[in-house]
């Protein structure tokens, strides 16, 4: 666990700055990959919340530190999800990303669809909270939602997967 020691001067070193991404860019990196579902965008998201962590390492709370890059990781994917759907270009639509096959090709893709059915905050709320194990509160203060929202998307998210799978035994 990154473990940022407070000292006199309070600036994170290069050393405790490296102990935190060694400690939290897998787990930010996973978490970006499930909503984003491009290898490259996560990279990069992971990239400029480490870049924006060091330029704020003087302003982050000793403690706050996982915290502070998951909201910053999540803010920064939502930014960029924006940026894109205000930049989409009708010529780049390819007529077969429409089609389904419908086939079951394993659980983790069947999981996965229902994921990607969801809106962007359930999804994100969910895989914070059952992917990443976090917390209501610890939810509530990446995403910038009050406690009971995070509590409400869980809910309408699982609910809405649970339609959607329909049994275990249906899917297997």
């Amino acid at each position: 666990m990154c473990v940022v020691t407070p000292n006199t001067n309070k600036t994170l070193t290069v050393k405790e700055f490296n102990k935190c991404v060694d400690d939290y860019s897998d787990n930010l990196y996973r978490f970006i990959l499930k909503n984003a579902r491009d290898e490259e965008k996560a990279k990069d998201v992971v990239q400029d919340t480490f870049e924006k962590f060091w330029i704020k390492k003087d302003e982050v709370q000793v403690g706050k530190e996982k915290s502070y890059l998951f909201t910053t990781a999540y803010h920064t994917f939502i930014d960029l999800t924006r940026r894109e759907k205000k930049q989409g270009n009708f010529s780049e639509v390819v007529e077969n990303n429409f089609t389904s096959t419908n086939q079951y090709t394993g659980l983790q893709e069947v999981l996965e669809q229902a994921l990607n059915q969801l809106p962007t905050d359930q999804k994100s709320v969910i895989l914070l909270r059952d992917y990443e194990g976090y917390a209501y509160d610890e939810i509530a203060e990446i995403t910038g939602l009050s406690e009971s929202q995070v509590k409400v998307y869980i809910f309408r998210g699982r609910k809405f997967l649970q339609q959607y799978l329909g049994s275990i035994e249906q899917v297997l």
